[in-house]
């Protein structure tokens, strides 16, 4: 399966040839990144998790974790293949923006991908042949009656965005790349 505009030009024939391979769209909801950075079923996650406490009705406290986790690239036929490492690059996490019926959580995070690949730069020799940066930065606004709005701010074009939605689990909500 070629998802449209995933790779670009001659990078295509390294997942004609079954090389290379394409992500699956993640789970409904995320659960154990270990267990999935095992199974090769991600590239990069940013995974925002957010709590807050009302009291008659205005928050008094609230917190955040989570952070982004970019995983192995393998590449090859079974036992032959091999696996390149990332550059996780350090989480960019802002105070929260606390008011006293919501507040927003702002978290970035990304690195370079282990597979160095031929790519078109905009300036001199215009060609690289390195792992491209992949980034994302999610913003996540809580209300004290507990709705939530989350919102994908910015990613990088490499190569597939899933869409933002949400999921609950275990009484937190995390945000997921979704198409």
């Amino acid at each position: 399966m070629d998802p449209q505009g995933a790779v670009e030009s001659f990078n295509r024939l390294s997942f004609g040839l079954g090389v290379a391979h394409y992500d699956p769209p993640p789970p409904e909801v995320l659960g154990d990144l270990d267990e999935l950075e095992a199974h090769d079923r991600f590239r990069f996650v940013n995974r925002l998790e957010a709590w807050i406490e009302v009291e008659d009705g205005r928050i008094v406290e609230a917190g955040q974790r989570g952070g982004g986790r970019i995983n192995v690239t393998r590449v090859g036929y079974g036992s032959a293949s091999i696996a390149f490492t990332p550059i996780a690059l350090p989480d960019l996490r802002p105070d929260p923006e606390m008011g006293p019926t919501q507040v927003r959580f702002v978290q970035t995070a990304g690195g370079r991908t282990g597979f160095p690949t031929p790519r078109r730069v905009r300036h001199e020799p215009y060609v690289q042949i390195a792992g491209p940066v992949t980034w994302s930065t999610l913003a996540l606004t809580i209300h004290a009656d507990g709705t939530a709005e989350p919102r994908l701010v910015g990613a990088s074009s490499f190569p597939r965005h899933w869409g933002v939605r949400p999921s609950w689990s275990a009484g937190r909500q995390e945000w997921v790349h979704r198409p």
